[in-house]
């Protein structure tokens, strides 16, 4: 009996000490969670609760997005910057916003099927909020508390570097391919 509760105990040790590698985000390994990224939303497709921090260290784009704007033929451009240089650190974090026009009114389903089917987005998306005013969620109020610029229309961008630092903002009229946006981009990965 003395060997089989030694031989679980080890068992249980070698499993424990082997359970932090599998658990671990990139802030528990080793990259502090900015502030800015402090705190949780809901993913679009299921609801499921997600910490930013997971993207600590990393280079985000965070862009306020709607089905229904002219200026919805966005999300093609931004999926492919995400598929350019998603492997440099680039992660693009959509926002839907029904703020703007009502132009975005569907249903979390709705929207995931729409983002998918239509552009075949794959970057990060979560559920609807707002993005401006008194009801802005927590981390457009502290982008635009950090730039002093509120989205003025849908597919607004700003720019944080992997330290947690908002680089840029960028208005809706800023193209993903815009040659000043990528620059920015390419800038903030290589640093």
């Amino acid at each position: 009996m003395l060997k089989m509760t030694f031989a679980a105990v080890l068992s249980l040790s070698t499993v424990l000490a082997a359970a932090p590698a599998f658990a671990q985000t990139p802030a528990a390994a080793g990259k502090a969670c900015p502030a800015i990224l402090h705190q949780s939303f809901n993913r679009l497709q299921d609801e499921a609760p997600q910490d930013l921090c997971q993207y600590a260290g990393k280079v985000v784009l965070v862009v306020n997005t709607a089905s229904y704007c002219g200026f919805t033929s966005q999300y093609q451009g931004l999926e492919k910057l995400y598929a350019k240089y998603g492997k440099q650190g680039l992660v693009v974090l959509g926002f839907p916003s029904n703020d703007f026009g009502k132009q975005e009114p569907g249903s979390s389903k709705e929207i995931a099927d729409f983002c998918y089917n239509t552009y075949g987005v794959k970057f990060p998306m979560f559920a609807k909020s707002s993005v401006k005013g008194a009801a802005a969620n927590p981390l457009h109020a502290s982008l635009i508390k950090q730039t002093g610029k509120e989205p003025g229309w849908n597919f607004t961008k700003y720019l944080i570097d992997r330290t947690g630092k908002v680089v840029e903002y960028f208005p809706s009229k800023v193209e993903p391919e815009d040659k000043v946006l990528v620059s920015k981009i390419e800038a903030a990965l290589g640093s």
